[in-house]
């Protein structure tokens, strides 16, 4: 009877316990969105302006670039992001682990001359109590090396 009476008083517990623990994690959940999604701006308010050698302390750690050859390398890219409203819309974020979340954003991007936008989804992840992004991210949607095509027409003159 004892030990029944143990077992029912432990089950009791646990009911009480797991909606209180399952409300946490919804509010921890909501805070890592938050702090996911503002790391992402400070990284694309760093990128557009040009602070390239505290944007590479953003990126995640890997042996494959410097920061003064990823900074080469931003400083040469096609696109970079713009301002205000335009920088960032319809944004979804799903957290993936408390460590990493994938933001998936249309982005607005200035180029010589024009302005694109972009839908994509980027990989946040938390390394040393930081939001970082993977360089490679970053290099493919500024375009590093890639030259945008023109069409160019022949005009004949004829006299």
């Amino acid at each position: 009877m004892k030990a029944v009476k143990i077992l029912l008083v432990a089950l009791f517990a646990l009911v009480v316990a797991v909606p209180l623990f399952a409300k946490e994690q919804v509010a921890d959940a909501d805070a890592v969105k938050t702090e996911a999604v503002k790391a992402f701006e400070q990284i694309l308010d760093l990128w557009r302006a040009g602070d390239y050698g505290n944007l590479y302390d953003k990126t995640m750690v890997n042996g494959k670039d410097t920061k003064e050859s990823f900074s080469k390398r931003m400083a040469t890219a096609r696109l970079k992001p713009s301002c205000c409203w335009e920088k960032m819309q319809n944004v979804v974020v799903s957290v993936k682990t408390p460590s990493t979340v994938v933001i998936k954003a249309k982005i607005g991007l200035d180029a010589p001359g024009e302005m694109e936008y972009k839908t994509k989804s980027f990989k946040l992840t938390n390394e040393f109590g930081e939001w970082r992004i993977a360089r490679s991210e970053l290099l493919s949607l500024a375009e590093v090396g890639k030259v945008k095509k023109t069409l160019k027409h022949k005009v004949k003159v004829v006299n």
